[in-house]
């Protein structure tokens, strides 16, 4: 008698609010129907998968993320894989295999990734979400957490429940580069990225659940608020996502991919050794509708 799909892949939740490993992917094969419909089934229900032992090529990587949607090309050159342009080099070392200074601007721009935000908010149609591989893995810290938003909005007192119910907050690139002093950008890099407006209560196009949408390394206005106010409404909400009561704190191990969704997560590294490399090559899946008001 054939396996069934449900019988082959095995899944272990990580937390009471999200993430689960999942065992029996091999990334480097195609998917197929069955096994993707029953793979997309269990990262709704679980928001953040983590699949161990995936010793994939970037290209197969870029495949692999091909049956979510098309990979995204960031728009930065300082980041993207000059050899495979679909990966996004959350990375120490430069693409010869050297280490970076802590002050070169690469790894200056990918430290702020140590501040919770939601990848590519600042465009008009954010990505769907992504796929991270552990290429070379920290062992002085370099950890992801994950924080579940369909769960944090649930939590929200109502009175900042009623602060940010039909508010849109503003999402501007050129934020982050204000945050640690980075190169400015260029008009190129500014044409290509203008700040955008998203909803903060979003509805996810899938589950059709409610949930907080804030990116705080690049939210620098809420409208109908002052520049103070909006930067303590900011502060305010991102405390309440970081309780570890919502958030799930990925140990990484060589090899392991985590795939996220980002219509209802945020994530943050936590700092490491900058003299230890950490290599971190991630796929964006583009987006296919805008944010969806709730």
């Amino acid at each position: 008698m054939a396996t069934s799909v449900t019988e082959r892949l095995e899944v272990r939740p990580l937390h009471p609010a999200l993430g689960a490993e999942v065992r029996g992917i091999d990334m480097r094969r195609p998917l197929d129907q069955a096994t993707f419909d029953a793979l997309h089934e269990i990262w709704m229900r679980h928001l953040v998968l983590v699949f161990p032992e995936q010793h994939v090529s970037d290209a197969e990587h870029v495949a692999f993320t091909r049956h979510f949607g098309d990979p995204e090309i960031f728009h930065q050159n300082i980041i993207k894989s000059r050899r495979v342009p679909e990966i996004f080099r959350v990375s120490n070392v430069d693409d010869d295999g050297n280490l970076m200074p802590p002050d070169h601007p690469t790894v200056k721009q990918v430290s702020l990734a140590q501040f919770w935000h939601t990848d590519s908010s600042y465009r008009e149609v954010p990505c769907t979400g992504a796929l991270l591989h552990g290429v070379e893995t920290s062992r002085t810290g370099g950890e992801t957490q994950f924080t579940n938003m369909y769960a944090v909005y649930d939590a929200l007192p109502d009175s900042l429940k009623q602060q940010i119910h039909g508010r849109r907050a503003r999402h501007n690139f050129g934020h982050l580069h204000k945050l640690a002093s980075l190169r400015p950008l260029t008009p190129e890099e500014e044409a290509a990225m203008p700040p955008v407006w998203q909803p903060m209560v979003r509805k996810h196009p899938v589950t059709g659940r409610t949930s907080l949408y804030i990116s705080p390394i690049y939210n620098d206005e809420v409208e109908g608020l002052s520049a103070e106010e909006a930067k303590t409404l900011i502060a305010q909400l991102t405390e309440i996502a970081a309780e570890p009561r919502f958030v799930y704190r990925h140990r990484w191990s060589p090899d392991d991919v985590v795939m996220w969704d980002n219509r209802c997560t945020m994530h943050q590294v936590t700092p490491h050794d900058p003299r230890e490399r950490r290599v971190m090559h991630r796929t964006t899946i583009v987006g296919t509708e805008p944010v969806l008001a709730a």
